[in-house]
């Protein structure tokens, strides 16, 4: 599996604490950038870079890390056929893709530690959405919204 990941500067050291573990776990990691905790970005930028990844077939997942989580996963969602979501525990990590086919995973490095973060990481990359028809039917009316 590829994953695309991509931070700012505030989620940096999170970002490349994050590479080596997936690289360690099999998958195939494609950096998006920023490459520097010192030098102020902007999320936007790099939540855009990640989620493209996803949407022109070249990663199967994207995590993308900023300082609370939640401007990249406002910009990330912007992009028709993303569905980012914000996770600080396991359970949505996992549950976000097995239910809602979450493909775009966003963290706040200022808000979890190292340690919570690796095992969110590991619940998202390993849950497979389920097809089951009540979740296929909801995933159906959330892509409507983006043809109106």
């Amino acid at each position: 599996m590829k994953i695309a990941i991509a931070s700012d500067h505030a989620g940096f050291r999170l970002k490349a604490a994050l590479i080596p573990l997936l690289r360690n776990l099999g998958y195939e990691i494609s950096d998006q950038g920023t490459d520097s905790a010192e030098k102020v970005v902007d999320y936007p930028d790099f939540a855009a870079k990640a989620a493209r990844e996803v949407l022109a077939g070249r990663a199967d997942k994207a995590i993308i890390v900023c300082g609370s989580g939640v401007g990249a996963c406002i910009a990330a969602n912007k992009l028709a056929g993303i569905r980012a979501g914000l996770c600080h525990d396991t359970y949505s990590a996992h549950q976000g893709v097995e239910h809602d086919d979450m493909n775009v995973l966003c963290l706040g490095a200022r808000i979890i530690g190292s340690s919570l973060a690796v095992e969110i990481v590991e619940s998202f990359a390993k849950a497979v959405f389920s097809n089951e028809a009540r979740h296929v039917r909801r995933l159906d009316k959330i892509r409507s919204f983006e043809q109106k």
